[in-house]
């Protein structure tokens, strides 16, 4: 499908990788061409346009979208993806199991225009020279500043990240996200393509999930990385992982943040914990994943959720707002579409949004490639041992890049 979806300049991937766990994955979507779009930051224009178009509706939140409401400063981001997009595609393509569904003006001759494509073929990758926005020792520096903010007392967790870089890159966005994706099937995975800015996503974390006035969200904090040669191992440090106070302060944390922040706009006494510390297996790693709910009220603008909710929580800290204040400051760059979510909404308003993640971005105009990469810092957390998890996520990254791909 992706060798047909090639060919629009504005298409939107969702990728569940077939994952065995249906209640933490999006269904498998595919939305090419555009009848019409919302652009506009004013999320009341975005409000209209969903209620007036009660259509398959796909697009993305870039992080930066933040600034709306809390006036924060912009900062430039060279991939470019604007802070909100929206279209409504003139076809999608639902895969259910062994099902297609097409919705389409003429879905047979989109089906057959999929058959008839040729496959797509591979261009040979070339490896790219990588800079970093921070040197170890600026790294090490902040962390320890940050630090000092937990010890006043301004925020117990902050997400901190930083970017890599590479200019001068022409690349094959296909080949590369199916490299990706094949290294590391995660049940959010993505390739967004707007224009000439591309995102390729492996992500494994649901943001926000409606389906009628139900709305969940499924933050993930706390990993341990799997032993995939032996399998007693590999359980021994799943146990080790569901038992670490460490991992589950920093869990819960996370889960009391997003429980406040659905109970501002979700009904007194619905906000609930459906899963505390779920330990859920993916190809490289395992996670403690949590799960929280809460009923809408009839009528809960899409704008009204996002202004309770977004960004989310694992990717910012607690407190919320005072934690974004502090990456504004110290992160040197714009996270720009990273940190930021992807998804769709259904014709009904039921909607579905990843956490971008786990991902590679490119304007292929600018040939400008990008990637970030972050942790938790907390007042227990070792800056250099820090330092040495981004270098670590990052070279999983630049190995996809190079062609010689290890686990991710």
């Amino acid at each position: 499908m992706l060798s047909w979806a090639s060919q629009f300049n504005i298409f939107s991937f969702l990728d569940n990788q077939q994952y065995a766990d249906e209640s933490h994955q999006y269904e498998c979507l595919l939305a090419t061409g555009q009848q019409d779009y919302a652009a506009a930051i004013d999320l009341k224009k975005l409000d209209h346009f969903l209620a007036d178009n009660p259509e398959w509706i796909f697009g993305h939140l870039s992080y930066d979208l933040k600034n709306v409401w809390h006036h924060f400063p912009p900062k430039t981001n060279r991939v470019g993806f604007p802070p909100l997009y929206f279209f409504i595609p003139a076809q999608v393509v639902l895969l259910t199991g062994n099902c297609l569904h097409i919705y389409a003006e003429h879905p047979e001759e989109v089906y057959n225009a999929i058959l008839n494509t040729p496959n797509h073929i591979p261009r040979q990758l070339t490896a790219y020279e990588f800079s970093q926005s921070l040197s170890r020792e600026e790294y090490i520096a902040k962390v320890r500043q940050l630090q000092e903010h937990i010890v006043k007392g301004d925020c117990y967790e902050i997400n901190f990240c930083q970017e890599f870089y590479a200019n001068n890159c022409s690349l094959d966005p296909v080949n590369v996200y199916q490299q990706l994706v094949d290294l590391s099937p995660n049940p959010f995975s993505a390739l967004y393509r707007l224009n000439d800015k591309y995102l390729l996503c492996a992500s494994p974390e649901r943001f926000l999930q409606k389906t009628g006035n139900k709305l969940i969200s499924q933050p993930i904090k706390g990993t341990i990385k799997r032993d995939l040669l032996n399998a007693s191992a590999d359980e021994t440090l799943k146990e080790a992982l569901k038992d670490s106070q460490k991992e589950q302060s920093e869990n819960v944390m996370v889960v009391d943040l997003v429980r406040n922040d659905l109970s501002k706009i979700c009904k007194e006494d619905s906000v609930k914990v459906e899963e505390l510390f779920g330990v859920y297996t993916f190809p490289h790693v395992h996670h403690l994943v949590s799960t929280v709910s809460g009923e809408l009220p009839g009528n809960t603008s899409f704008s009204s959720i996002l202004e309770a909710c977004f960004p989310m929580g694992s990717m910012t800290g607690a407190p919320k707002h005072r934690v974004m204040q502090l990456i504004d400051h110290y992160e040197s760059q714009s996270r720009g579409i990273f940190s930021g979510c992807v998804g769709y909404f259904k014709p009904n308003g039921d909607f579905d949004f990843n956490v971008v993640i786990r991902s590679i971005m490119y304007n292929a105009t600018e040939k400008y490639l990008s990637y970030q990469v972050g942790s938790g810092i907390t007042f227990y957390s070792d800056p250099e041992k820090e330092w040495e998890e981004c270098l670590l996520k990052a070279e999983a990254i630049k190995a996809v890049l190079s062609s010689s791909a290890g686990p991710y």
